[in-house]
């Protein structure tokens, strides 16, 4: 790099998928410049062994595992471990992680008083970040991350309380009394009974139904640096507690720009439902350059191709709407706009694939899971990625993150008295 007039060199790093970077992290010591890039495009914050991502081939892998056989062949909680800790478990050490979540799935009586300060109009995430923050106060004591038992007892902690909270949101909003977890039961049927068992009678698991959320979970469960990702690594880096930081992260999931985009799916087909149904003309309208309309759940920030993790749930989704047997107009919607875009040639020519928000929204309303409750099913599955990468980033002893700026203000001026102004 030439700056005026003198010549600096920088390292260049190459990851194990032959990724490159150019180490500009002596670049403001040496030159006092900067890089200014908005939204950290073209930015890397850390190296990670976590997640490998390639949004051009529609590549997607947890520690080297394909994201394809996760989903086929392993379980969520399998697929936690492996996020976690780096290596798949094995059959003792899976039971060994799921019987010590049950033993903390139990959450603080306390923590009634807490939700029931909320009203029933409050949002679910609004409400599970507040929760997730307040577990610090049951749980004073700071996580010596070099520690591999306090270590171990806070993530299988968090594991087990976060799901709890995240179906206490639902409760609350519906009236309903709060559950608990069912230690003879596994853990993504613990989400459905936690949800809808009522004191009325039990509830019964659907298996394909099960299966279909464990797999979305699994798709959900980490993706590289995104925006809560990143704000559970930075909010971390002060060395903030792990509930602290993984409540920040929810609230960064909230947005309509990440987590909640299979929100915004739901909202978009129901106003095409109440608009009368013509897909068609919503089909015209995203096509038209000045019309502002846009077909929510379709394309990728990231996957320049088919989202790989779309691929997957669509069977799921396939599967869950013909054995529920579901009559709803917005389904019936969603199946034209889908049928419609993966056969359009405009639509194809763009890239602009139904993607994994589109096919969770579908299976979400399908199983009566209210719109406002979309972005909590994502950040149950993404708990594991976020407690991953938090992990990571204490043990590798990252810095404090702490971005610069350009300053476009005032230059210096001088201080005028209040009767000169």
């Amino acid at each position: 790099m030439e700056l005026d007039g003198t010549k600096y060199e920088f390292p260049v790093l190459v990851g194990s998928e032959n990724e490159v970077a150019i180490d500009i992290n002596k670049l403001r010591d040496l030159t006092g410049a900067i890089t200014l890039d908005p939204g950290y495009k073209n930015s890397g914050s850390c190296k990670s062994d976590i997640t490998f991502l390639d949004g051009e081939e529609g590549i997607l892998r947890y520690r080297g595992y394909a994201i394809e056989d996760l989903a086929e062949r392993a379980n969520f909680l399998e697929v936690s471990y492996l996020v976690i800790f780096g290596e798949l478990p094995t059959k003792a050490q899976l039971e060994q992680f799921e019987n010590d979540i049950r033993k903390y799935s139990l959450v603080n009586e306390e923590m009634k008083n807490i939700i029931d300060g909320f009203p029933k109009t409050a949002h679910p995430m609004g409400v599970l970040s507040s929760l997730t923050s307040a577990l610090t106060a049951f749980n004073p004591k700071v996580v010596n991350v070099e520690n591999d038992k306090e270590m171990y007892e806070a993530i299988v902690k968090t594991m087990g309380k976060f799901l709890v909270l995240a179906t206490w949101t639902f409760r609350k909003a519906m009236g309903y009394p709060l559950n608990y977890y069912d230690n003879t039961k596994g853990y993504v049927e613990n989400f459905m009974r936690l949800m809808f068992e009522l004191p009325t009678g039990p509830y019964k698991a659907n298996p394909v139904v099960i299966d279909a959320l464990d797999k979305l979970f699994i798709l959900h469960a980490d993706h590289e640096q995104n925006c809560s990702t990143s704000t559970v690594r930075m909010v971390g880096s002060s060395h903030a507690g792990l509930f602290a930081s993984i409540s920040a992260g929810v609230s960064a999931l909230w947005g309509p720009l990440h987590g909640g985009a299979n929100q915004a799916v739901l909202e978009m087909l129901e106003e095409i439902n109440k608009d009368g149904g013509d897909t068609e003309k919503f089909l015209a309208k995203a096509k038209d350059k000045n019309d502002p309309f846009r077909l929510m759940g379709f394309g990728h920030r990231v996957y320049k191709n088919f989202d790989p993790r779309a691929k997957i749930i669509k069977k799921a989704a396939d599967e869950v709407l013909e054995n529920l047997g579901v009559d709803d107009p917005v389904l019936d919607i969603a199946k034209k706009l889908e049928i419609a875009a993966l056969n359009d040639d405009y639509f194809k020519s763009r890239n602009l694939y139904p993607n994994v928000d589109f096919y969770s929204g579908i299976i979400y309303r399908a199983l009566g899971i209210p719109t406002d409750m979309f972005t909590v099913m994502f950040a149950i599955g993404r708990l594991p990625g976020w407690i991953a990468q938090w992990k990571e980033m204490r043990l590798n002893k990252e810095p404090i993150g702490r971005p610069r700026q350009i300053y476009t203000g005032y230059p210096l001026r001088p201080f005028v008295e209040t009767d000169k102004r």
